[in-house]
């Protein structure tokens, strides 16, 4: 290799294959038997460093994976730091693959080959570099995004609270400011919640106009003892149902506001209320909370390639003008919705889970929680690494939360095992015996028990 016959265009080429083979398996190897030493020792250094990396990694997270989770998502200022420190090696080792490759080409003596080699030979060795250096800057970039959106969306989380009753109970708020609305009013209110220990994920969907709710401890309770009242002042609202605590909150308060320590979103407040009030509709513990901004639910969908869904009947697309009545649908729907099996992009399924004034708001319920299981299906690993940065760039638009990134590395845990359950469903609706004019609140108490704590199944004698 370092002292060929260079008079031989055989041997040269031959010669010349080998190194760009060893070059592109064990990066430096060919300026350790043929080249540059130092440079060769060096490369070669790196080489068997990030070996070593990925196999300590692989083996971190088959033997110790909550340890990998903590450093890489969990930790915080730590995992900021081992997260950058990666992406830095990262586009280090791409960049000295590169200074490799064409080091590797130079000792090749391009001149001494065979005719046809003078120009495969650097073009297989430009393009192997080319898919291996576009792939390390890919892990970079990935890992980059990561750290953006989880320094984003879990930087400010709240604290680190033990499940309840053997449960993290998550109230998952769907809202609505776009064209036409007078303020934030949550759309879509539901609170899932995730068995600590199996990670079965049960949701349990309240109805918007839910009536007279009422509330834990907390200054609502106090402002409301015996439920939720509608407002005779318009600027207040119109009606007594749990999506007009945005409007009670905001503007009805006498002299203060009602949660005047809470911080951060806007819309804050009004989210402290609304999970009081579903801690006191569903009598469970509701520490966390994640706020979908539904101005950006297309995005997310588009990220993820779309979802497949099953429509039951035909609904349109698009809402009335303020002040009407809804009616006269072809008048101002801007497209349909037809029934059938369908894969919806972003656009589609907004308004699939938006449209109300050709159904009642328990069919759009229904059909948002077909949604939320469709979208579930579609967090499959290659999915997401496929479209990471995509999804990162939304759900930093799309989402607010305030779980706490020490929570991150025992929740993706129990994301991994819901995946393999099938999603529990409960809506607080007539159809599930819940009445929509003067709820039952123990009745309700006691179906949100029986169905987090089902009584065991008795063992059969004989």
């Amino acid at each position: 290799m370092r002292d060929p016959d260079f008079s031989s265009p055989d041997v040269m080429t031959r010669r010349g294959w080998w190194l760009v083979v060893l070059n592109v398996l064990i990066p430096g190897s060919a300026q350790v038997l043929a080249g540059n030493r130092r440079l060769g020792r060096f490369g070669l250094g790196a080489t068997l460093l990030m070996w070593a990396l990925v196999v300590v990694g692989g083996a971190t997270a088959l033997l110790w994976h909550q340890a990998l989770l903590w450093l890489t998502v969990g930790g915080g200022w730590v995992s900021w730091l081992v997260l950058t420190l990666i992406q830095v090696l990262c586009y280090a080792y791409a960049l000295l693959w590169v200074v490799l490759t064409f080091d590797t080409l130079r000792i090749v003596r391009l001149v001494r080959t065979k005719n046809y080699a003078r120009i495969a030979i650097p073009l297989v060795a430009v393009l192997v570099v080319a898919l291996c250096g576009s792939g390390a800057a890919s892990a970079a970039n990935i890992i980059a995004s990561s750290r953006t959106a989880i320094s984003t969306l879990f930087g400010s989380g709240g604290p680190s609270l033990p499940p309840s009753d053997g449960y993290y109970n998550v109230l998952l708020l769907g809202a609505d400011s776009g064209q036409g609305r007078d303020s934030m009013r949550f759309d879509s209110i539901s609170v899932v919640s995730v068995n600590a220990d199996t990670g079965k994920v049960t949701i349990f969907g309240i109805p918007r106009d839910m009536p007279n709710v009422p509330f834990s401890a907390g200054p609502m309770h106090d402002a409301y003892p015996d439920g939720f009242e509608a407002h005779p002042d318009d600027t207040c609202g119109w009606g007594s149902g749990i999506n007009q605590l945005t409007n009670a909150v905001q503007y009805c308060h006498t002299g203060k506001p009602y949660y005047p320590e809470v911080k951060g979103h806007p819309w804050a407040p009004s989210i402290e209320a609304t999970r009081d009030a579903a801690e006191g509709v569903l009598g469970i513990k509701v520490p966390y909370y994640v706020f979908l901004d539904m101005n950006h639910f297309a995005q997310l969908v588009d990220a993820l390639g779309g979802v497949d869904i099953n429509v039951k009947e035909r609904l349109p697309e698009g809402g009335p003008p303020p002040g009407s009545d809804g009616s006269n649908v072809d008048d101002w729907a801007i497209g349909w919705i037809e029934p059938g099996q369908q894969h919806m992009n972003g656009d589609t399924a907004q308004w699939y889970a938006r449209s109300r004034y050709t159904t009642s708001d328990f069919d759009r319920m229904r059909r948002q929680r077909e949604l939320q299981e469709a979208i579930l299906k579609q967090f499959t690993p290659q999915n997401v690494l496929t479209h990471f940065d995509e999804l990162a760039k939304a759900g930093t638009q799309l989402v607010d939360t305030d779980i706490p990134q020490e929570k991150l590395p025992e929740f993706i845990d129990l994301m991994v095992k819901a995946k393999q359950k099938p999603v529990q469903t409960l809506d607080l609706t007539p159809d599930n015996g819940v009445d929509e004019f003067t709820p039952d609140w123990n009745q309700i108490h006691q179906m949100v028990k029986t169905t987090l704590h089902p009584a065991p199944t008795p063992t059969p004698t004989g």
